[in-house]
């Protein structure tokens, strides 16, 4: 420390790397993770499936066409843990954009077994276990049990921007320039 000046409090100094130690890091390369055979999960017509790397506007016209061409009255949307906020935003869209949906939300979680098996003889085999929140929102043309504590009713229909299925499906632009939307020399009298 310089003259005049005091310690710094070991509060405020720096940590070393949180990175795991090196017996720690050894220890589970003796291991390797047990792949499972994916079970054929049958996803239904009217399901959409969020991921967390999904884009809100691909379920928005998935869910334009559930209604719309496939005539569907009722849609599920299912995510399970990063994908959440990203559901619940694409529901929001949605209810947005179709008039007079009626919603039930349910939340759960998923128990995920992790196996992994030694390379080493002697060693036994390891398990993790981690719980996963999921969420399962149903979006209803049809009136749905208003008892159920995750209902919530349409929204105001001076809220809903119905936008016609030919408008829903053209691309929208990407990136900077290409389009105006704003004023400029010339335009608007």
């Amino acid at each position: 420390p310089s003259p005049g000046s005091e310690p710094i409090p070991s509060v405020f100094r720096r940590r070393r790397s949180c990175a795991p130690s090196s017996a720690h890091r050894s220890g589970m390369n003796k291991y390797r993770k047990v792949i499972k055979p994916k079970e054929a999960l049958v996803k239904d017509d009217d399901e959409i499936r969020v991921t967390a790397a999904g884009s809100v506007s691909a379920y928005v016209g998935r869910a334009a066409k559930l209604f719309n061409e496939m005539e569907k009255t009722c849609l599920t949307i299912t995510a399970t843990g990063n994908a959440l906020t990203k559901a619940v935003t694409a529901a929001e869209v949605i209810k947005r954009r179709f008039k007079g949906l009626h919603q039930i939300t349910k939340l759960d979680n998923q128990e995920i077994v992790d196996e992994y098996e030694p390379l080493e003889e002697g060693l036994d085999k390891v398990t993790d276990v981690r719980h996963v929140p999921c969420m399962v929102i149903t979006l209803s043309k049809d009136a749905l049990d208003t008892s159920d504590k995750g209902y919530q009713e349409p929204l105001d229909e001076t809220l809903v921007t119905e936008v016609e299925p030919e408008e829903m499906m053209k691309s929208r632009g990407r990136g900077r320039g290409g389009g105006g939307g704003g004023e400029g020399p010339g335009e608007g009298g």
